[in-house]
């Protein structure tokens, strides 16, 4: 999803607007400031009046990992464990649209597979239509399009035996008598024989399905539902609020009964659906087959299995070129329109049935509409080859796509390099109301967020983290990829600098959440910078520290140990440290557990003889190396080497110490600069801003002239 993306450019829009840029330092250098000797000592200064700074050095363990640990699952180098394990969900779906009434009525059957250790005495599902029911909670500033009726469960089974359905049906009245109907609904529920499957808050987003036999570790078992929603109309405000236009396009979204995820950390994941925060799901086989009228055109994940039933004899014909050549072709143009035209003739009711068949997938989604264009063009994947890039829009909305085949292209080709070859067979661009939100082989996105939209193929769809708990680790890296992916397309090396300090902006901010927070409740104003934003931030930080390259080697390491499996965020810590080759427990302390900044600056600088002292001062309780620039004038005795100092050209040095120096507690270093006698002109602090920071204007000796005051009037 992208709603806080908030720059569009010609070819994507993109998360380099953040802050401004300048230009960068050398990787070789920035990865000097860890290893560099600590020649600094602490000065008296009237921050000493003040305690010492608590740095913790550790990530905090909870009850959750810890247990992870203990059992295995997870393993303490940022690995899965021996022992890990996750659920295995495959779907067999069949659903109609009903485009007079905008309701999708269908069947699944669910074969769960418990790969757990553990017996399974509940199901955890996902029934996300209740969202659009009057009385389902909504996070500010999501507004659902309109109130529906939810998602009406008509039958029920686990293995043949059918499920008590009462805490599912409507209430007989509105408001607080509605309200009582439900409880005593549930009541009856809870009070049911326990040798009954029971379904509990079953009008709501998280429901549950207490079985009356439970399944074993190692077993499996098949759950069968019947159902029914209306797909909502507009208008509304945020993603996946508005699923259809009219009655002539339906773009649905999270529309089928799904098992939660069960998983080793906390059991059955039963956070509710509120809006803004996205999924958590397992990983499985889908074949669905989708009713629509005939000479409707549908898309989706996987792979169209009846072409010949359901495409005409051209559309197949074209179809079969795509992956000549990077050209775009049309498949179904703008006047082949109904059915014999932009589809086959259909049954004897006017109506075809769309076969998809998807493996290994985490989700499905789809759309369909009366008059949708259809282009397709390629992407050729590192040692994958040459797979189809599907276009489906509106006539009237071309020049919205008209470049959005070259741009998923790139972003396809561009990920596959940087992290690993893209997974899936095939990759669709809808048109709908929803214009940036991602699914497998699924982005509904035009030109605008299609870079953005792609990249999340490689995370959620195949290294899938819990989004509603850790969104930061699905948006936020891929807007730290996107900079990635802008500056290749364009040609130019990516610039990570400024990024970092820019956080001492709105750091100490009493109502943003630290990153680990639940995103469920991150509230309307910091949702977008904690999940999206911020990210980029911290691994501009942690470029300055390592390098930007062996930031992105290390995290290229993890996503390839992670694929098809669900890493925390304490698997990401750990792993990028042993990548690393260092112990960064400090630096993701500060970055994700707190909302602390360093707040450097230079306090003071003196010069005796050949040797330069430059006293550093860091305010905030976030760490960071001390790095200086150093400009020299043009002439002057030779420039002594330093041990800890790289010259950039002739007349810069670039001089760092570790974060070490701050370990003690100290709040305040002298740090000796010793070049010989060739004066010193200028000394920045931080020369890349990488480092969160309040007031950058006192990071600079000597210090720049105030603006002066406008004349009084």
């Amino acid at each position: 999803m992208s709603p806080f993306l908030v720059v569009v450019r010609s070819r994507r829009v993109v998360a380099a607007t953040l802050v401004s840029v300048i230009a960068a330092v050398p990787d070789v250098l920035l990865a000097q400031v860890a290893s560099a000797p600590a020649s600094a000592v602490a000065v008296p200064s009237a921050a000493a009046a003040m305690p010492p700074r608590a740095i913790r050095r550790d990530v905090p363990i909870t009850n959750s990992i810890r247990r992870a640990y203990a059992a295995g699952t997870r393993d303490s180098t940022g690995r899965p464990g021996r022992h890990y394990w996750q659920l295995r969900t495959d779907y067999a779906i069949d659903v109609s649209l009903d485009p007079a009434t905008s309701r999708l009525t269908g069947t699944a059957r669910i074969t769960l597979h418990n790969s757990s250790p553990d017996p399974l005495r509940e199901l955890g599902l996902r029934l996300d239509p209740n969202h659009f029911l009057g009385n389902a909670p909504h996070a500010a500033p999501w507004v659902p399009a309109e109130v529906t009726d939810g998602m009406v469960i008509s039958r029920m089974s686990i293995d043949g035996k059918p499920v008590n359905l009462a805490s599912n049906a409507a209430p007989a009245g509105d408001g607080g008598s509605g309200a009582r109907a439900i409880v005593a609904a549930q009541q009856s529920a809870a009070n049911a024989a326990t040798g009954e499957a029971v379904l509990r808050n079953g009008r709501s987003t998280s429901a549950s399905v207490r079985l009356g036999t439970p399944i074993a570790a190692g077993a499996k078992a098949v759950l069968e539902i019947a159902w029914s929603h209306k797909l909502p109309g507009g208008p509304g405000t945020g993603h996946r609020m508005v699923q259809r236009w009219a009655d002539t396009l339906y773009q649905p979204t999270q529309w089928f009964p799904r098992v939660a995820v069960y998983d080793d950390l906390r059991g059955w994941d039963n956070e509710l659906y509120v809006g803004p925060s996205e999924f958590y799901n397992n990983f499985g086989t889908f074949d669905v087959n989708i009713d629509v009228p005939a000479g409707w055109i549908v898309s989706g994940t996987g792979v169209l299995k009846n072409p010949e039933q359901v495409l005409t004899a051209a559309a197949r014909e074209r179809l079969a070129k795509v992956t000549q050549s990077d050209a775009v072709t049309m498949i179904v143009g703008p006047d082949e329109i109904g059915p014999g035209q932009a589809t086959a003739v259909g049954n004897a009711n006017g109506r075809l049935v769309w076969r998809f068949h998807a493996d290994t997938v985490n989700d499905f989604a789809w759309a369909t509409a009366k008059k949708y264009v259809w282009n397709a063009t390629r992407a050729t994947i590192p040692g994958r080859g040459a797979i189809p890039v599907h276009m489906l829009f509106l006539p009237g909305r071309a020049n919205l796509f008209a470049k959005a085949g070259e741009i998923s292209r790139h972003a396809l080709e561009f990920y596959s390099k940087l992290w690993f070859p893209y997974q899936f067979p095939q990759l669709t661009l809808q048109d709908g109301p929803s214009s940036g939100m991602e699914y497998p082989m699924v982005i509904n996105s035009n030109a605008g967020a299609a870079d953005h939209e792609t990249g999340h193929q490689w995370w959620p769809m195949v290294v899938s983290n819990n989004e509603t708990w850790y969104g930061w680790m699905d948006e936020g890296f891929n807007q730290y990829m996107n900079i990635l992916s802008d500056a290749d397309a364009d040609s130019k090396a990516p610039v990570f600098d400024g990024l970092g300090q820019n956080y001492g902006r709105t750091s100490g901010a009493e109502a943003e959440p630290p990153m680990m927070w639940n995103a469920n409740y991150a509230g309307p104003g910091f949702y977008g910078f904690t999940t999206y934003q911020k990210t980029p931030l911290m691994l501009s930080a942690l470029g300055g520290i390592v390098g930007d390259s062996a930031v992105q080697r290390a995290h290229r390491e993890w996503a390839q140990a992670w694929m098809f499996k669900h890493p925390s965020p304490w698997d990401y810590m750990f792993f990028m440290n042993k990548a690393l080759g260092r112990d960064l427990s400090w630096f993701w302390n500060s970055w994700l557990f707190t909302t602390e900044s360093v707040d450097g600056r230079l306090v003071s600088v003196k010069t005796q003889g050949i040797r330069t002292t430059v006293t550093v001062a860091q305010d905030g309780n976030m760490p960071a190396p001390i790095v200086l620039e150093v400009k020299f004038a043009g002439s002057g005795p030779a420039i002594r080497p330093m041990k800890n100092a790289v010259m950039t050209d002739s007349l810069t040095a670039l001089v760092t110490w570790p974060v070490d120096v701050w370990f003690g507690g100290r709040r305040s270093i002298a740090a000796d600069l010793v070049f010989g006698g060739r004066k010193i002109e200028r000394i920045t602090l931080d020369p890349a801003r990488r480092f969160p920071d309040r007031t950058p204007a006192d990071n600079q000796w000597p210090a720049s002239a105030p603006t002066a005051a406008p004349p009084a009037r």
